[in-house]
């Protein structure tokens, strides 16, 4: 098992939309960054554990817990003209662009950014690493341990 730190910015898919979809459950769409995208179709599993993030808002951070519940098919919208996720490269024979399903484990209280900071465990975190702009990334298991131990 694998464990992952996901973001998404709440204005598209919060973890309280993500509460009220069917299923609990969505597309993780729109990655457009090759080593994103290896995580999702190279590395996660079923029952991988998420910490899922807000980001680029009033108070970014992780806002609840979920889990990988399909392997990754193809991203849809790659293919859809006029869609801001359209690449005109990929092709249904050949998509550069992946997704995988998420399903919420639970909601959290919000741990912001400026909380994980202070903690001296979890100084490793890609999240806090300058420059560090991938959507999805990698967490220890000791980190993700530490974390849920304090949502």
């Amino acid at each position: 098992m694998r464990y992952w730190l996901m973001k998404s910015e709440p204005s598209d898919v919060s973890i309280d939309d993500l509460a009220s979809f069917p299923k609990q459950s969505v597309a993780w769409y729109g990655i457009r960054n090759y080593q994103a995208r290896n995580f999702m179709r190279d590395q996660m599993q079923v029952g991988d554990k998420v910490l899922f993030y807000h980001s680029s808002c009033a108070e970014p951070g992780i806002a609840g817990l979920a889990e990988v519940s399909v392997l990754a098919y193809p991203d849809a919208f790659q293919f859809e003209p006029g869609h801001k996720y359209f690449d005109p490269k990929s092709t249904p024979e050949n998509p550069r662009w992946v997704n995988v399903d998420v399903k919420l484990v639970k909601k959290t209280r919000l741990m912001p950014l400026s909380e994980i900071r202070t903690y001296p465990e979890l100084a490793n975190m890609r999240i806090l690493q300058r420059g560090n702009r991938l959507s999805i990334t990698p967490v220890d298991p000791a980190e993700y341990a530490f974390i849920v131990k304090h949502l």
